[in-house]
């Protein structure tokens, strides 16, 4: 995984199904992606809003990730590459929603870490 795909708080945007729809500008996935999301967050998402290249790279966004993701906007207001680089990485909450849910995020930040120590 290339490192910059790897979001501040440890997700793989490379395998984000919003990103490699826009990548692929694959319209089918970009509207069973609309649903799915639709369903899961209990808003509406509509398909114009399925593109993004990822968290931490320059373009397109989803709504979501561009303004309303509390642990980018903390990360881009820190100035820190990802999570990781914070001095409250093992006591935030905004990223334990993620990383309690999801240990390979964790992982991913732990190992970023440990490839900048090397």
């Amino acid at each position: 995984m290339k490192r910059e795909f790897v979001a501040f708080c440890g997700l793989d945007c490379e395998t984000c199904e919003a990103r490699i729809a826009t990548v692929n500008n694959d319209q089918a996935l970009r509207e069973r992606v609309a649903s799915e999301w639709s369903q899961l967050n209990q808003v509406t998402i509509t398909h114009e809003m399925i593109n993004c290249v990822g968290c931490r790279i320059d373009g397109v966004k989803t709504p979501f990730c561009d303004t309303l993701c509390p642990i980018r906007q903390c990360a881009l207001n820190k100035e820190v590459e990802t999570c990781i680089d914070c001095d409250l990485f093992d006591e935030c909450e905004k990223l334990a929603m993620i990383t309690d849910n999801n240990k390979d995020a964790l992982l991913r930040l732990k190992g970023l870490k440990q490839q900048i120590n090397q």
